[in-house]
């Protein structure tokens, strides 16, 4: 049984990991003529499409995509409770904390990696460009900016990768 709820929360954790990058990259303003915002959206338009025809844009929301994370959500959280017998009867407060912590520690570890990454690849191929490197930039640099204000780089090296990945590690233990 371990191996399907193994399964199960990995696949389902893919998938809310790809409609909250579309999400993400949308409320980043990221350039979707990009190869990989390409295939993000590929990828989620059968969710997202049938849910804008329902749900209009409010302001400049997205409404289909924020329901669609929390659809995605809700169902792995479902799946994952049916699968190790727990009460599937919780009240409603419970069942909405229980996703709101499941797409906050999917977001957080989504800006952990993206934030490894983007300094990786700074390291790699400094002033280099990749599609992989465009992408997290615009998502990496809204979050190390104000870092940066804070803490200066020392001799030219930049440590608000460092300072943030610390910063999201206490947070991922608090919600724990």
């Amino acid at each position: 049984m371990s191996a399907i709820i193994y399964i199960l929360d990995t696949l389902l954790g893919l998938a809310l990991v790809v409609v909250m990058a579309r999400l993400l990259l949308q409320w980043t303003r990221a350039d979707f003529r990009n190869p990989i915002c390409q295939g993000i959206v590929k990828l989620t338009n059968p969710l997202i499409l049938p849910l804008r025809r329902i749900l209009p844009p409010v302001r400049k929301v997205d409404t289909a995509s924020v329901v669609a994370v929390l659809l995605v959500a809700g169902v792995k959280v479902a799946c994952l409770y049916w699968l190790m017998d727990a009460p599937l009867a919780l009240p409603a407060l419970g069942w909405a904390r229980a996703i709101v912590t499941e797409i906050a520690r999917t977001l957080l570890w989504i800006y952990f990696y993206a934030i490894v990454l983007y300094a990786l690849l700074s390291m790699i191929a400094p002033g280099g460009y990749s599609p992989l490197q465009s992408v997290l930039a615009t998502l990496c640099e809204p979050v190390l900016r104000p870092i940066r204000r804070i803490i200066p780089g020392i001799s030219g090296l930049d440590l608000s990768p460092l300072w943030a990945g610390i910063a999201i590690q206490a947070l991922l233990i608090l919600l724990r």
